[in-house]
């Protein structure tokens, strides 16, 4: 829903979910804020932390933390301009608010980071081209092929994620005929935003696509752009590279942990998580493995491209580590979201990150990527990986399982009607405690007086000990872990170490 005020229609820019019910018995802390939603993740010590936003229009949009026992059920709220009980299977998804409500961090606010607003157009004889921008000196070069992607003629309308530098992007595209043999029948224009992090971006996709449509049906006008860039424009350190968190890591301690990609995690497309689950079916796997490596993961699919920037942030969530300091060796796992050919310069130097195209051409770019993925088509060209490429007894097992915890949750919520958890925080949680069985066991051999890993060790993981033997070993040299691996073999035993 969209919050409103005594506004026009067009500055109600603010998506924001609906107030929840209030409780027979309130607490003085849940009577003096509105909460946009809960999402729960496990912390130290096995506790779990209820993350949300506080979006009272009298007052900062403030982070808080609170424990797990006085939280309200989580609930699911409507993306922009949908209906809250309609659902795609591949189309947009409702975003979870997050909420950190904590006594340690009450000091901290979270501030809108908007660092630029723009009109993009398509022009017959020049082609993409920025209209309109505020402030008029900001660097856009490249944006208007990343907020307009390529193939976007043959459809209505989308909604893109993109990175712009140092900064993050969302546009949104409408295409609308015309009677015009200048503009050749089609108007298609993009208006969207910079942020220095993708964290808020979802909230103003609402108010996007009502500007988009409103610059196609009335080019010029942008009177309420610049109203709402004056509103939400940020306020950089100066010096600075301008990247700038929602949620600082050092700020939240154990809840957040670096490669946990707080960002996306804060606000994950609802439903979004298990699309993608079905979509690739066991090949989930597969992607696990590869994003645990930290592989450079290149997405191919035509327009539209919204929900394929999903799964680049689906993608992200299968290397998630709650481990504190495990992984800060290791390259970090970035999203760039949509890329294009502008973008190559920059893949060149990238040895980590997931990224979605439309533009078949960088099939044939090897050097810029490890994994490429056509539709569910996962492939390597890399010869040392293709090995991964096979599913195996354990890979079957882990899914099995995790089916059959999706099974138990759809079960509970329809009989008993838990609303207390989620398909997004059962599929992101899997992984995690996947990945943290993997290192903490790896941690405890490697600082045990015997630092040898044996096939039993390797069942504990969850890991085939035959099939899985060069993911380990890849795995024990990305990440700088000292023990050696013992691979029974009743013929000729081999001992492998990093």
């Amino acid at each position: 829903m969209v919050e409103q005020s005594d506004r026009a229609p067009l500055l109600d820019w603010e998506e924001v979910p609906p107030p929840e019910l209030a409780p027979t018995s309130p607490s003085p802390e849940t009577e003096d804020s509105v909460h946009s939603g809960l999402s729960s993740y496990p912390i130290e010590g096995g506790a779990r932390a209820d993350i949300s936003l506080n979006t009272s229009p009298a007052r900062a949009n403030s982070v808080t933390a609170v424990s797990s026992e006085s939280a309200h059920s989580p609930h699911k709220y409507s993306g922009p301009g949908r209906d809250a009980s309609a659902t795609d299977e591949e189309g947009d998804c409702a975003f979870h608010g997050l909420s950190v409500r904590d006594r340690r961090i009450t000091g901290w606010e979270e501030k809108d980071q908007i660092v630029a607003v723009f009109v993009v157009t398509f022009d017959t004889r020049s082609g993409n081209m920025i209209e309109w921008c505020l402030p008029q000196d900001v660097n856009l070069e490249g944006v208007e092929f990343k907020s307009m992607a390529s193939g976007s003629h043959r459809i209505s309308s989308d909604f893109i994620y993109f990175r712009k530098g140092s900064y993050f992007g969302l546009a949104c595209f409408a295409n609308m005929p015309v009677e015009s043999e200048l503009e050749r029948g089609a108007r298609m224009k993009s208006v969207g935003i910079l942020s220095p992090s993708y964290t808020l971006l979802y909230r103003y996709m609402h108010f996007l696509e009502n500007q988009v449509r409103h610059q196609l049906q009335s080019p010029g006008q942008y009177s309420p752009l610049e109203a709402f860039y004056e509103d939400k424009k940020a306020v950089l350190p100066s010096g600075g590279n301008g990247l700038v968190t929602a949620c600082p890591t050092s700020v939240l301690g154990p809840i957040v942990n670096r490669c946990m990609h707080p960002e996306m995690k804060i606000t994950h497309p609802a439903g979004c998580m298990s699309q993608f689950i079905r979509f690739f079916g066991e090949q989930i796997m597969v992607l696990w493995k590869f994003a645990l490596l930290r592989k450079r993961i290149l997405i191919f699919s035509p327009p539209p491209v919204g929900v394929v920037c999903y799964r680049v942030y689906c993608c992200c969530c299968l290397a998630n580590v709650s481990i504190p300091g495990m992984g800060v060796s290791v390259p970090e796992f970035r999203p760039f979201f949509y890329i294009n050919v502008a973008d190559i310069a920059a893949l060149e130097t990238e040895m980590s990150y997931v990224a979605c195209t439309t533009e078949k051409i960088f099939e044939e770019k090897k050097e810029l990527y490890d994994v490429y993925i056509d539709n569910q088509n996962v492939k390597t060209h890399r010869e040392s990986l293709q090995p991964l490429l096979r599913l195996n007894s354990a890979d079957r097992e882990k899914y099995r399982k995790l089916c059959e915890q999706r099974q138990l949750l759809l079960y509970s919520q329809e009989v008993d009607g838990d609303c207390t958890s989620n398909e997004e925080d059962l599929f992101i949680l899997f992984f995690m405690e996947q990945n943290n069985r993997i290192f903490q066991t790896l941690s405890e051999v490697a600082g045990s007086a015997d630092p040898t890993l044996s096939a039993e060790h390797m069942r504990a993981m969850g890991l085939d000990p035959h099939s899985d033997r060069g993911f380990l070993i890849d795995l024990l040299e990305i990440y700088g872990i000292d023990v050696m691996l013992v691979i029974d073999n009743p013929c000729c035993p081999a001992v492998w170490g990093n």
